[in-house]
């Protein structure tokens, strides 16, 4: 999740998107029919960019929107599989799910093949769209005009909601774009597949869908892996504040003990302090270069605006190196490089998510549950995510949500928690608590990572073993202590030798 500048945008690992060529429909079932399978047809999926470019096969596949409803209005969903390389590959294939909530899993792929890269050696990977994202009747929403700068307030995210509602409801009803909806689909095209098992691999509110399924369908579920996973019992949003801060005081203690960049810097810690306080109140109008263009543009630094770059940095190593040098910088009275960089990932990050899908499962599944807290005034983040939540599911259709959905999975299926040391949105402690009902997982931090691991270091390959042996407890993870922080760059060259 973002801050308030986007606050709804980016709880999931920030990954490329990509698109794929449409495949074939599949005409309506009727009433008693047997489910008539998806036929597939070569594809390409790229990256955002069109650069990176991966061979696949598409389809498209047709279901109710209200499954209470089967002659009702239907919506088509997008389909695509990677073939495993072997010739005879395992018949349970890997099933990707993405995070956001609001990315879609295809889009998602591409950024996170080397993870999968093992496992696809001798196995399939399916990939489904979650109804509301990608090509699955994506409900893309913007944000308030003034949301980029950090100036909207509670009216504006509700009136963003009406509009957003207005603006899908010719083709779609919210109350049935929730996780629980997504895994009655997957339910829904596996049987279609004639797939007996699946193994299923989540990161971050895909992790909440993994163990949603497991829940569900415990019998078809061969193995799971969860990359930074989020606690059934936790409300999105609710702890993003002091995970934020926590994180980033323990970023900032490596500068201590690193003697160049305590030369330079200081305390980073308490330069983004005195940063926050000269901001306190106003918004400083900036002057930048942007990214794509170079066009010379101008935007406002915002407490806000600080908080969301700050926080987009400490998702990943080689951005959190950056924080220190940007900060001296913006302190130093250059704040270009800061308003380009929130800018660039703003647009990107809004770009893709689906914010309407986004609320679906936020409204139905969090927001009940979200509760003011005091300290939250005091942390970088601040309590304006959470209160932009509350704003607009005040407006948002509420989907159903079963009794038990907010309860701990119990589960004896083999299960991989993945976490990083300084995740600034899923700590390790959130691994260490589901692990408590899992009673066949393992849970391993990567050191000196931040946000979704599974590519980092050797953490395919031991995915990979995983699928092979379903012995979570007996993996060589000794390679994960090879992983660490990157060293801080001193100026814009890098660090030092």
């Amino acid at each position: 999740m973002g801050s308030a500048a986007r606050p709804l945008a980016a709880f999931g690992a920030l990954l490329l998107g990509m698109t794929a060529q449409p495949g074939l429909a599949v005409t309506p079932t009727p009433p008693g029919a047997a489910l008539p399978a998806p036929v597939f047809e070569p594809c390409d999926l790229f990256d955002r960019n069109r650069v990176v470019r991966v061979e696949a096969e598409c389809a498209s596949y047709s279901v109710p929107e209200n499954p209470d409803d089967p002659q009702g209005r239907r919506i088509s969903l997008r389909l695509a599989r990677i073939p495993a390389r072997l010739p005879e590959p395992a018949a349970d294939p890997i099933v990707l799910l993405a995070g956001g909530p609001g990315q879609a899993a295809i889009d998602a792929y591409v950024g996170s093949r080397a993870a999968l890269h093992p496992g696809n050696r001798d196995r399939d990977i399916l990939l489904v769209d979650q109804r509301g994202t990608g090509g699955s009747n994506r409900l893309a929403c913007p944000w308030p005009e003034d949301a980029e700068s950090g100036q909207s307030d509670a009216e504006d995210w509700r009136q963003a909601a009406r509009d957003c509602l207005e603006a899908i409801g010719d083709r779609a009803d919210p109350r049935y774009y929730t996780t629980s909806d997504y895994i009655r689909d997957l339910e829904t095209v596996r049987a279609a597949l004639g797939i007996d098992r699946v193994n299923l691999i989540g990161g971050s509110y895909g992790t909440r869908v993994a163990l949603e399924y497991l829940r569900r369908h415990p019998q078809v579920v061969r193995s799971v892996v969860l990359d930074s996973p989020v606690p059934p019992e936790l409300p999105l949003v609710q702890d993003h504040a002091v995970n934020l801060d926590a994180a980033l005081a323990a970023i900032f203690a490596r500068c201590a003990t690193d003697a160049a960049c305590a030369e330079r810097y200081g305390d980073p810690l308490q330069l983004l302090a005195r940063l926050r306080a000269r901001l306190q109140g106003e918004a400083v109008a900036v002057r930048y270069r942007d990214a794509r263009d170079f066009s010379e543009q101008e935007g406002l630094l915002s407490r806000d605006v600080l908080a969301t770059i700050v926080r987009f940095y400490a998702y990943q190593p080689e951005s959190m190196t950056l924080l220190p040098l940007l900060l001296a910088q913006t302190a130093a009275g250059n704040a270009a490089p800061l308003l380009a960089q929130f800018h660039a990932l703003v647009r990107d990050v809004g770009d893709q998510l689906a914010h309407g899908m986004e609320l679906s499962v936020l409204c139905a599944e969090d927001a009940p549950f979200l509760r003011p807290r005091a300290d939250d005034a005091d942390t970088v983040l601040g309590p304006a995510l959470a209160e932009a939540v509350r704003a607009q599911c005040e407006i948002w259709p509420r989907g159903a949500m079963p009794p038990d959905f907010k309860q701990p999975v119990e589960s004896d299926a083999p299960v991989l928690i993945l976490s990083g040391e300084f995740d600034p949105v899923t700590p390790p402690r959130y691994g260490t608590q589901i692990a408590r009902t899992l009673s066949r997982s393992r849970h391993l931090v990567a050191p000196g990572q931040g946000h979704s691991v599974m590519g980092r270091g050797c953490f395919p390959e031991l995915i990979g073993q995983f699928y092979e042996g379903l012995d979570p407890a007996g993996l060589d993870a000794g390679c994960v202590d090879a992983l660490g922080a990157m060293p801080f760059f001193l100026d814009y060259n890098g660090f030092a030798p």
